[in-house]
């Protein structure tokens, strides 16, 4: 197939379960001689010309690799899917922290702080204005200098300076109308040296 099949994610934690043919909750032992049974009956050598097998078989893999890890079994048997999609993008250790901040009294909880407190807006506007920019602004130690930034046209110049007044006068344009045979003939008074 060109295209993989799109699947929805889902909560119920069944259909890698169904693909091995087993009932939600199967042991360690049960998962491994299912495997074993279906791997075999897939495998894309023993159906070559079959495409569909060969479908098969991956969704055998990845049900078999999911189903063996238990952190990701202990996810998929509480979230399903979803939580599979969850714990790929945040880590397996935020999963719960995940589904605990989507549920519905979480975002109860966050609506009726907003209306408690006034709105969330002015409170982000009054610890900005006062810790950023404001009186409670952390101050620099009086001692210390600023950090400042240099232009690299300004850096440049001072290293060309420094160069001039240590006697070296760096070469910025090349010759013009002037091969490497001719450069290495003709005049012998100049060099070109570079020190480490």
């Amino acid at each position: 197939m060109a295209e993989q099949r799109q699947r929805a994610l889902s909560t119920s934690g069944e259909a890698l379960y169904e693909i091995l043919a087993l009932e939600k909750g199967a042991t360690h032992d049960e998962i491994k001689k299912s495997y074993r049974k279906l791997a075999l009956k897939y495998h894309p050598d023993k159906n070559p010309d079959n495409p569909e097998a060969a479908e098969k078989f991956k969704e055998i893999n990845n049900a078999h690799a999911t189903l063996t890890d238990l952190s990701k079994r202990n996810i998929y048997d509480k979230y399903g899917s979803l939580g599979l999609y969850v714990a790929e993008q945040f880590g397996e250790e935020n999963v719960n922290t995940y589904f605990m901040l989507s549920s519905w009294w979480a975002k109860g909880l966050f609506a009726l702080c907003g209306l408690l407190t006034g709105c969330y807006l002015c409170c982000c506007l009054c610890c900005c204005f006062n810790c950023c920019c404001g009186k409670c602004k952390p101050k620099a130690p009086e001692g210390d200098q600023q950090e400042f930034c240099v232009s690299p046209e300004d850096l440049e110049e001072q290293i060309k300076n420094d160069m001039e007044r240590d006697g070296e006068t760096p070469i910025t344009l090349q010759p013009t109308n002037v091969t490497e045979k001719t450069q290495l003939i003709g005049d012998g008074h100049r060099s070109y040296r570079t020190e480490s």
